[in-house]
């Protein structure tokens, strides 16, 4: 211990994992390792070495490494690890050769440790083995604690958005029996002083509920007998969750409903109740009244406002450490919410609404708002299916339809969601159309497109019904999803057109920035992700539409190890943490929605972000290679 120099205490607690683990196994893995000098140039492991035989740590100076991806001789290819990062894990725990060479990039030191040592030490360090099992996600761990530290000081017990119901619920709800009067139904609620009771049968399970909320129009004003039974006057629609669900979901639902109440049921016993106080009394976030005031909007003026709680919501979420796809789909379901009452406040003003809705017509989202992928910087993406009714045809129906719609649209831009550059609206003739159009658009893209016609078709293949008739995007997702799996000319193309965008890693540094030394988040992070997705999800005939389901759902379908697929995940999630935080820091700064980016200086990240954004981008080359392979690309 004493030939242990302070400095490399210093130099190891700086760096993930050593950081986390114990000072006497940080000590032990010391005691046994050695430093080693190469020469700019020189090989440090290469294939030809055989399995191998050492953990290596970066002192000082960079390796760069060729990936086993894609075109892998390709100058854009390689990596480059530096200063704190350790390298070959993957080969380490597999206790094979390494995939490609790693070769000095100019003089450096690298502290060795044999590899027995090495698996000494994923057997002493908890820390240690965890962080090699689950390289990004125990980094991304670190992370997370960074990021709540930068916008919140709260207490690092606060429950969570991610927390079970479980974990939430304090005490068993009030409850009585379907025939008990209203009076002791009250005086049961007085006494205990909650605001809601549960009528159960004898089995426990939930048959109605009254809440507060219900008394004055229930009970007050219509002066009812109460010495009536309480189930008459009950609620009987009952939401409810298991207790392994998540708290955002009954979030969801409250905001989605206006509910102040989620019951809790297992084998379909009553065990608990969630109220909106339980949920938000900690995460100071009123969900509900946002969902309130746009479900109750009279005009866009109001609706603005919601938007703008949204925003302020977001930032919340932010500093409280909620999941970046919990986050999200926050964002896109509050954005679908406004949407909705903007299409139905529009339909109302035309005088139409009752025509339209006998012609039957499904506004879609595109993009981002039909992945569930929202974040704080959106335009529009949208379009209408309808059908053509008797007696008519499917212009006379577009020519009634296209007024409203940019109407619409209008009203959406001024809600906080800019007018597309490139006019996918649904106030474009070319994306209103009946369902029979929108099959020939897709046949003519999959049997006949040309690679260019398909990249910028692609986005129509994450479309979403939002309002109206869903019968008819259902009808247009299994008639989609049956044509494009059998069609491996359309795929090819489609994984020739994803591959031509390759994430941001360069030979001579970290990144490939651009003029402004910048790199596009959504471009260069997010693109390569849900490129890949989309046509994982068309071979296996998925037809969900979020990035992340398409992959867990196209796996199993396609024999995608899980390992990998967990790690393809959690890089997309990080850079869409980034994107998150870019654009709150964008808002804080006073820049409007239209003059928020998705482009930041890697220069300017926390070390520890660098690092993990590096390993996201290695990841999309992995998922990359996976697509080329598949493809013979």
């Amino acid at each position: 211990m004493s030939a242990i120099h302070s400095s490399q205490l210093s130099f190891f607690a700086a760096h993930a994992p050593f950081d986390r683990m114990e000072p006497a196994h940080l000590l032990w893995m010391l005691e046994r390792m050695s430093l080693a000098y190469y020469a700019a140039g020189e090989v440090i492991i290469s294939p030809e070495q055989g399995a191998v035989e050492r953990f290596l740590v970066i002192k000082q100076g960079t390796v760069q490494g060729e990936q086993n991806v894609a075109q892998g001789g390709d100058a854009d290819a390689w990596l480059e690890l530096v200063e704190g990062e350790c390298f070959p894990l993957g080969a380490l725990l597999a206790s094979r050769p390494v995939a490609g060479v790693y070769r000095a990039g100019s003089d450096t030191f690298c502290y060795e440790l044999a590899a027995a040592d090495f698996n000494g030490l994923l057997g002493l360090s908890t820390a240690f083995r965890d962080f090699c099992t689950r390289r990004i996600a125990n980094l991304l761990e670190h992370s997370k604690q960074l990021i709540q530290a930068q916008y919140s000081q709260s207490s690092a017990e606060q429950q969570s958005l991610n927390s079970p119901l479980s974990a939430i619920i304090s005490r068993m709800p009030v409850s009585c029996a379907p025939e008990t009067s209203v009076r002791h139904a009250l005086e049961l609620m007085y006494e205990a002083k909650v605001g809601s009771i549960v009528a159960v049968d004898g089995e426990q399970r939930p048959l109605g509920i009254l809440t507060l909320h219900d008394v004055l129009e229930r009970i007050v004003l219509p002066q009812i007998d109460l010495e009536q039974a309480v189930i008459g006057i009950m609620s009987r629609q009952l939401t409810t969750l298991q207790p392994q669900a998540l708290a955002h979901e009954a979030a969801l639902v409250m905001a989605r409903h206006g509910f102040r109440h989620v019951l809790i049921v297992e084998n379909e016993r009553l065990v608990g109740l969630v109220s909106e106080k339980d949920l938000f009394a900690l995460q100071r976030v009123g969900l509900r009244q946002i969902g309130s005031s746009i479900r109750e909007a009279t005009t866009v003026e109001v609706l603005q406002g919601a938007a703008a709680d949204i925003r302020r919501m977001a930032h919340s979420m932010m500093a409280q450490g909620v999941a970046p796809e919990q986050l999200t789909q926050f964002i896109s379901t509050f954005n679908d919410m406004i949407t909705v009452r903007v299409i139905e406040l529009e339909c109302a003003a035309s005088g139409l609404c009752d025509a339209l809705q006998q012609a039957g017509l499904c506004w879609i989202a595109l993009g981002s708002e039909g992945r569930f992928e929202q974040t704080l910087n959106t335009d529009q993406d949208n379009a209408l299916i309808f059908t053509v009714p008797d007696g008519m045809t499917a212009e006379e129906v577009r020519v009634q339809l296209l007024p409203v719609a940019r109407r619409i649209n209008v009203a959406l831009d001024l809600c906080g969601f800019p007018l597309c550059k490139g006019e996918i609206m649904a106030s474009n003739p070319q994306w209103c159309l009946s369902l029979d159009e929108w099959k020939q658009s897709f046949s003519s893209w999959i049997m006949h497109g040309a690679p260019e016609a398909l990249l910028h078709a692609s986005i129509f293949f994450d479309f979403r019904a939002l309002y109206g008739a869903q019968n008819l995007a259902e009808d247009l997702r299994t008639w989609l999803a049956r044509i494009a799996r059998d069609n491996q000319k359309f795929l090819h193309q489609m994984a020739e057109n994803a591959l031509r965008n390759r994430p941001p890693l360069g030979v001579m540094r970290d990144f490939v920035v651009g003029k402004e030394r910048t790199l596009d988040l959504k471009l260069n992070g997010i693109t390569p992700f849900v490129d890949a997705a989309r046509i994982f999800s068309l071979a296996a005939g998925v037809t969900h539409t979020s990035t992340i389901q398409r992959l867990r759902l196209s796996a199993p379908r396609l024999n995608i190890n899980a390992g990998e697929l967990e790690a393809w995940i959690d890089a997309l999630l990080f850079i869409q943490v980034l994107r998150l935080r870019h654009h709150d820091a964008l808002s804080e700064q006073g820049r409007g929605d239209a003059a928020l980016d998705n482009l930041i200086d890697p220069e300017r990240l926390h070390e520890l972000d660098r690092r993990i954004l590096k390993e996201a981008f290695r990841q999309a080359r992995k998922l990359q290679s996976r697509l080329s392979m598949d493809y013979g690309l």
